[in-house]
């Protein structure tokens, strides 16, 4: 594919530091609501947080060199963060806040699963048809295969040692994009999306069906599960719309790597999570 290179704009790693700066905002939010004393223009701002790193995921995936050592270092992430985050559900109960909350944190769950996916249609578009078929559809669809051959059939049996280990196996190695609630079918969809159109001549192409999808699921689609719109629920409920503003600055992008180090964000995600949430609980036990 052709690279997007410009003089000017704003490189891979520029984005990224965009991304960060809105995501650490947004987590501000997220863990220190409680307080009530964090203002929700936090929260707006980090809409964007998820679109741009997903933007430089998939520019990621389609420049590396070695895709299986790219997949690897998100993958292993990710199994760890679910490890931590189905412990605190099941065997790290004493570190849970006072008033029960737990971190959802897994984007990098839903990064896992499109990269498989992406490399499917990636196999369709060089011809590679059953292969490609095959690594696209059966990540979409294992959830369901997953509900009816597993989890049903222990749930039935009342088989709660089943549930257990099923349970642990989702959290860390086989995520369903069905289970995920930071992400899930929503960045899987808006990821194939973005990769999708990436094969198009216009690399832009890309970004306004993104903008094209948000503008529908924000407004269309969260419209008609709450029986209208209206400012409260825009900016204060349904504010998901927002992540629109990540487009001006993927317009921006000049297709350039840029100057940094990309271990800093594959450590810096699970440590200001965690951190931030341990900090969460000493204010937690001081205001309550």
């Amino acid at each position: 594919m052709e690279n997007i290179k410009n003089t000017k704009g704003l490189s891979g790693f520029g984005l990224k530091y965009i991304a960060l700066i809105s995501m650490v905002l947004d987590h501000i939010h997220y863990f220190f609501e409680f307080t009530g004393r964090i203002p929700i223009w936090f929260s707006w701002v980090g809409r964007i947080a998820a679109p741009l790193f997903l933007f430089c995921l998939v520019e990621g995936f389609i420049h590396t060199h070695d895709r299986v050592k790219y997949f690897l270092k998100v993958y292993v992430i990710s199994v760890i963060m679910g490890l931590i985050q189905f412990g605190f559900y099941n065997l790290l109960s004493g570190f849970v806040r006072g008033d029960g909350f737990i971190p959802a944190n897994s984007m990098l769950q839903s990064f896992v699963i499109l990269m498989v996916v992406m490399q499917g249609m990636d196999m369709i578009a060089h011809k590679k048809i059953l292969k490609g078929i095959a690594l696209t559809l059966i990540p979409i669809i294992l959830p369901f295969i997953f509900n009816l051959a597993v989890y049903m059939p222990l749930m039935a049996s009342n088989n709660s040692t089943g549930l257990f280990f099923a349970n642990l196996i989702n959290y860390t190695v086989l995520p369903l994009h069905t289970n995920i609630i930071d992400g899930g079918t929503m960045t899987l969809i808006e990821g194939m999306i973005l990769f999708g159109f990436s094969f198009a001549k216009n690399k832009k192409i890309r970004i306004y069906a993104f903008l094209a999808f948000e503008l529908f699921t924000g407004f269309v689609i969260v419209g008609l599960m709450m029986g209208g719109l209206s400012l409260n629920v825009l900016f204060f409920e349904a504010y998901e719309w927002m992540s629109i503003f990540a487009v001006p600055f993927m317009l921006c992008y000049n297709g350039e790597r840029g100057k940094g180090s990309s271990k800093f964000f594959y450590f810096f995600y699970p440590a200001h999570v965690y951190v931030l949430y341990a900090l969460s609980i000493l204010v937690f036990t001081v205001v309550r």
